[in-house]
């Protein structure tokens, strides 16, 4: 086995003596890279961001940013990575390095103060910097840029790649400025010209330091094989959950099993019954390969912890985890969507409705990974996704309501609206679903099932929201996608 390294800003360095959960953000602090800062240990600040060379969509290779805080740094065998010392140009002997264009735009309008985020920043900010579809939007008749909001520049730079960064001193209009006014990649640009080649080959790996082992197996057969052998293992794919347990509650595992880069659970395919989605691939992927051709998914991502996050995290790990108030599972069963399982003697599909056993149990087997989701086609065409939260984004629920409907004629012919955030696992609001099948889509029948959904699942106080506003929440939800369709219907 070869042993294990990484490159960081183009130099090839080993592992060890790391621990196996030795985190990338330690790693890189310990080599001097003291950019890489800590702020919150849980992916939700970003002070911790670096660039990732990983498989693109558009092109070879996108420089994915990630954070640092949660990925071990045994997941990254083989791979590249950027940090924020690592963006600028090394100038000529005895003359200073010559700053990259975030960089230039953040120091010149003065969107660092204390300084203590903007390393985060600005590697959250190239990352959309080399994006290879951002491109600028053209202006209109009147000189204005035209398809343009508060959440993208004229420069298309999606304000959303920001979304899980924070500050606490300077302010976000002068960083939103230095986004909306960095140009595009030159043709010299050297971290440009890198997204033309293929990122680096996914490395099998084996790492132990005492009685610790973090493991990549190389195929998904090896995987299943291993988990066979370890059923102690941890498995993990972006480690957005993991991470957090490792960080905050100081949680060890013997061993650790990494199945993000198995080639068999990084497949999208849609086929003529169904869309079927490698329970591997990051959200971010998905999003943009499924390109809003599923809606319901489309509204779901932007609303998905942030872009940090998501380009990490996966379907696999957020059904894996069994939480619930995970946000991907109420959408999912709205969609009908059912999980594929596979463990060394074979695979077995299981409707999403019938996964979730208890508090974060499944029916899930020791030795079975979830490889992949299926969405049965045709999609249902009208389709709603509300997350009751106490933030627009970056933010947990306190109540997620997915909701598809077939309606023709008139008549709600199907019904389905998946709940998160009122029970011990994400449901289907059952009930409702039967008050509305077979009914006319019409006021009253909206308002009596909204009556019903009122009353599914078994909302609790906390924290976050009391049960009664949490009951209130899922009948609203239904009322305003009735007011949304006619609304629609009268426009």
């Amino acid at each position: 086995m070869v042993a294990a390294r990484i490159t960081v800003n183009g130099k090839e360095t080993p592992i060890s003596p790391a621990a196996p959960h030795t985190t990338v953000l330690d790693y890189l602090r310990e080599r001097g890279l003291t950019g890489t800062k800590e702020g919150c240990a849980e992916g939700e600040c970003g002070a911790c961001s670096v660039l990732v060379a990983r498989p693109g969509v558009n092109k070879p290779t996108d420089w994915v940013a990630v954070n640092a805080c949660l990925v071990p740094v045994a997941a990254l065998d083989g791979q590249e990575v950027i940090t924020s010392e690592g963006l600028a140009t090394a100038g000529e002997s005895g003359t200073p390095a010559v700053l990259h264009p975030v960089q230039e735009e953040m120091a010149v309008r003065g969107g660092s103060q204390c300084g203590y985020c903007t390393p985060g920043f600005v590697c959250s900010m190239a990352s959309e910097y080399y994006r290879p579809d951002r491109c600028a939007h053209p202006e209109s008749a009147d000189g204005s840029d035209a398809d343009t909001d508060a959440e993208h520049g004229p420069n298309g730079f999606d304000l959303h790649a920001l979304s899980g960064n924070l500050c606490r001193c300077t302010g976000y209009r002068p960083i939103r400025d230095a986004a909306f006014a960095v140009g595009t990649p030159t043709e010299d640009d050297p971290l440009a010209q890198r997204r033309e080649q293929s990122p680096p080959e996914p490395v099998a790996t084996e790492y132990a330091l005492n009685d610790s082992v973090f493991l990549r197996p190389g195929t998904l057969a090896d995987a299943l094989r291993l988990l066979r052998e370890r059923p102690d293992a941890v498995v993990v794919a972006g480690s957005t959950d993991w991470g957090v347990e490792v960080n905050i509650r100081s949680r060890r595992a013997n061993c650790v099993v990494a199945v993000d880069r198995l080639p068999e659970l990084r497949e999208l395919r849609v086929e003529s019954g169904h869309i079927e989605i490698g329970a591997a691939q990051t959200l971010t992927e998905i999003e943009r390969r499924l390109d809003g051709s599923v809606p319901l998914l489309a509204e779901l991502f932007p609303q998905f912890a942030s872009r940090l996050i998501r380009n990490s995290a996966t379907l696999g790990g957020n059904l894996g985890t069994g939480s619930p108030i995970g946000d991907s599972p109420p959408v999912l069963l709205a969609l009908d969507a059912s999980v594929v399982l596979a463990d060394a003697d074979g695979e077995r599909e299981v409707p999403l409705s019938d996964y979730f056993t208890g508090y974060r149990q499944s029916v899930r087997r020791p030795g079975e990974l979830i490889r992949a989701v299926r969405i049965p086609l045709p999609l249902s065409p009208v389709t709603a996704f509300h997350k009751i939260a106490k933030r627009r984004f970056d933010d947990i629920s306190s109540v997620a309501v997915a909701l598809a409907l077939d309606i023709e004629d008139g008549i709600v012919r199907k019904a389905r609206i998946g709940l998160g955030g009122v029970a011990a696992t994400p449901i289907r609001a059952l009930a409702a679903e039967a008050a509305l099948e077979g009914e006319p889509w019409s006021a009253e029948t909206v308002a009596a099932a909204a009556r019903v959904l009122r009353s599914e699942g078994t909302p609790m106080d906390d924290h976050r929201a009391s049960a009664g506003y949490r009951s209130a929440m899922l009948g609203q939800s239904l009322l305003k996608l009735y007011a949304r369709t006619t609304e629609a219907v009268s426009s």
